[in-house]
């Protein structure tokens, strides 16, 4: 059943922000740590509202290994009030890593950084190919990549998050055009408010990629106005020469100032220098896109934000597109033990070929 507030121990204030503050606590049923985000949505406008529900569903629904994962969400209607319990990642974020580094002095090893490239790459491409619940294909963009939003686990994994600013494109658009972000690792669709799709996600990577090696992001500027001149200037200093020609070539074809010129995601994970960690994580990978876990009773989808909108035909519509979803789940389930039984058939016929193979050399024997 859903969890309350009571069911949490605080234990100390993580971070704050415009809406809301974001606080590290302790499930008391088994002391598991996590994190709640509370967010105060009554000071919202209508709009920002729609927003903050659509974070919510795309977090529910954007469940893989290297996003961060989402638990539970608390709604005190009397405050007007969100909470979100969260996965808490105990290795912090990559701007306060790089923070760190540049104190020190400390350069990161390229066998580390092209691990976290190859994680985030995954976790990019489980967002740009989600699959809605609707059943229709859909993109999400991310659309706010940096730093600050990539988090780590104790084993240092990556762990994609806040995706506050992402939109859903529906497979019958082919652009978005709100023009969010931050500023050092917009794109120069975005600076010329442009149309742009997941190619502008690409750019904002590379420029994450850049500021892992070079300890600063790739365009610099006193104002956000000559950073709009830079990034659509596209001139950027190397990554510093201990990192390998073959990461400096991806990262600037990566911040290609032409959209359609920049790489897919895929293209990226098959190169030589991200190979050897896409192997490790390729069987992972094709789990997850070829799954989608079944939707508890409690995990309804977040639409109970008080707002003029809720009508019968949409809880109706919602109930279809729950038991659309389990239909699926059924039919993947089937796919699944079908290719099973043809692997264990395949088994079979070769071991039955090497026995005949025997019995052929020992009779000729």
């Amino acid at each position: 059943m859903p969890s309350k507030l009571s069911d949490y121990d605080i234990l100390h204030l993580i971070g704050s922000g415009s809406y809301g503050k974001c606080l590290k606590v302790r499930r008391r049923s088994d002391s598991k740590i996590l994190v709640w985000k509370d967010m105060d949505y009554g000071s919202m406008t209508e709009p920002e509202k729609q927003q903050l529900v659509s974070e919510v569903n795309l977090l529910r629904e954007l469940k893989h290994r290297f996003i961060v994962r989402y638990h539970d969400r608390i709604i005190d209607r009397s405050k007007s009030r969100l909470y979100l319990i969260m996965e808490y990642c105990a290795g912090g974020d990559l701007a306060s890593l790089i923070t760190k580094c540049r104190r020190e002095r400390n350069f990161l090893e390229e066998d580390f950084i092209l691990k976290i490239f190859c994680q985030l790459l995954l976790a990019l491409q489980a967002c740009h190919g989600q699959r809605r619940r609707n059943g229709n294909q859909g993109k999400v963009l991310h659309r706010d990549l940096k730093p600050a939003n990539v988090f780590l686990d104790e084993n240092k994994d990556v762990k994609l998050g806040d995706f506050g600013l992402a939109r859903v494109l529906n497979h019958d658009t082919s652009f978005a055009k709100t023009f969010v972000g931050t500023p050092y690792y917009m794109s120069p669709e975005q600076m010329n408010k442009m149309q742009y799709n997941d190619k502008s996600d690409i750019w904002s990577l590379g420029c994450l990629i850049y500021e892992l090696c070079a300890l600063v992001p790739p365009f610099t500027a006193p104002n956000q106005k000559m950073l709009a001149v830079k990034i659509k200037e596209g001139q950027f200093r190397r990554i510093p020469s201990k990192y390998s020609n073959e990461l400096q070539d991806c990262v600037a074809s990566m911040l290609n100032l032409t959209s359609t010129s920049r790489p897919s995601l895929e293209h990226i994970l098959s190169l030589n220098i991200l190979k050897k960690h896409a192997k490790e994580h390729d069987e992972l990978n094709s789990s997850v896109n070829s799954q989608s876990p079944v939707v508890s009773t409690e995990e309804k989808h977040v639409s109970d934000i008080p707002d003029d909108r809720s009508s019968p035909s949409a809880i109706l519509k919602a109930r279809e597109a729950s038991l659309d979803e389990r239909t699926r789940e059924v039919e993947r389930s089937e796919r699944d033990l079908q290719r099973r039984e043809r692997l264990l058939e395949d088994r079979e016929k070769a071991a039955e070929e090497k026995m005949r193979t025997a019995e052929s050399l020992i009779r000729q024997y």
